[in-house]
């Protein structure tokens, strides 16, 4: 077995990932097995539901997550996560952000240890106000410069029908990014790579709240300006945000900032969007909720620990703050919508 040369008190790994296991049978999980099946891996997925696992094993389908799709062959599936990770040479986290830490700790001695660990959540935990890497890092005692995190507008419904997207692979360790790039290519999907995983984490999870905002507006009438306008100031904060933390600003130009922005607050496709237009038509959270099959949209979470973290650094995040405030004050759209415009005027870069 080939293996990446050793960087002092690193963990070696394999540079030809073939056999990679996903734990998580969401939607995006589920998507993502497709895109590492598509491209040639063989891939076993672990599904908290057996009868989800069985669906895959006997049927290649997830009519409970992506209704419609066929998954690839080599797709197989299991509820039992020590045959799951039995091994892997890669590990794809698929499971919510805020799910991550209790689902990592019960599966920490199951990893196999030279498998590269590959996050697909985005958000930032409650709490701890870590980043996802820091918290796989911190359960799974590995060096956070070995984690890659995936990142980009990857709506999982047109990633499974096949339709062309791109994704950013981020990690210090460059090769193995590199890794999980020969891992995943394939004729629909393009992943790219970076080194930097501040920005990448930040994009990923802010853009989620930008969304909530921007499906409220949506469910108040309002229009392409208004839109624009949330989702170009949202990049701002999030930009600001990762200035002060070091990330890299290009990458808030890149897939992992604007064009995971766009997709997610433009696509009714958008869990965070189409939660926000709920609450925009004046339903309450827990009726959102239920419509959503009892499914609450990262962003709800992901705007109070993302306002907490940037107060805590003095970074100003007005629109972050207001979908808390709606979320979990009580706040009215409307009257968080008039505040925005209220605020003092300034000049737009500063």
């Amino acid at each position: 077995m080939k293996t990446s040369p050793r960087d002092s008190g690193k963990r070696a790994f394999t540079d030809d990932v073939q056999r990679v296991t996903v734990l998580g049978a969401g939607s995006w999980g589920t998507a993502f097995a497709k895109v590492l099946g598509d491209a040639g891996r063989d891939v076993t997925m672990w599904a908290r539901r057996e009868d989800i696992a069985e669906e895959i094993r006997a049927e290649h389908r997830n009519e409970s997550y992506l209704p419609g799709t066929r998954l690839p062959e080599r797709i197989t599936a299991t509820s039992d996560a020590a045959a799951a990770l039995d091994g892997a040479q890669a590990v794809v986290l698929g499971v919510p952000s805020q799910s991550l830490r209790g689902n990592l700790t019960g599966w920490r001695p199951l990893l196999p240890p030279e498998a590269i660990l590959v996050s697909l959540a985005k958000g930032v935990e409650l709490g701890t106000l870590k980043r996802m890497s820091e918290v796989i890092a911190e359960l799974a005692e590995v060096d956070a410069g070995e984690i890659v995190v995936v990142s980009g507008p990857n709506l999982a419904r047109e990633i499974a029908d096949g339709q062309p997207a791109a994704a950013v692979l981020a990690c210090a360790d460059h090769e193995r990014a590199k890794a999980v790039q020969r891992a995943t290519s394939n004729q629909y999907f393009r992943p790219y790579t970076n080194t930097d995983v501040v920005g990448c984490e930040l994009g990923g999870a802010c853009k989620n709240v930008i969304a909530l905002s921007c499906g409220m507006a949506a469910g108040m009438g309002l229009g392409a300006n208004t839109m624009a306008t949330l989702i170009t100031r949202g990049l701002a904060e999030m930009a600001r945000l990762g200035a002060r933390l070091g990330a890299d600003p290009l990458t808030f130009a890149g897939l992992a900032g604007l064009g995971d922005l766009v997709a997610t607050c433009s696509s009714p496709l958008s869990r965070n969007r189409t939660f926000g237009e709920r609450l925009g038509r004046g339903e309450t959270l827990a009726q959102a909720q239920a419509a959503a099959g009892g499914q609450v949209a990262e962003g709800v979470a992901s705007c109070s620990s993302i306002r907490a973290l940037a107060g805590g650094l003095g970074v100003d995040m007005p629109i972050t703050d207001a979908m808390h405030r709606v979320c979990h004050e009580g706040v009215d759209p409307r009257q968080a919508g008039a505040e925005l415009l209220g605020r003092s005027q300034k000049h737009e870069w500063s």
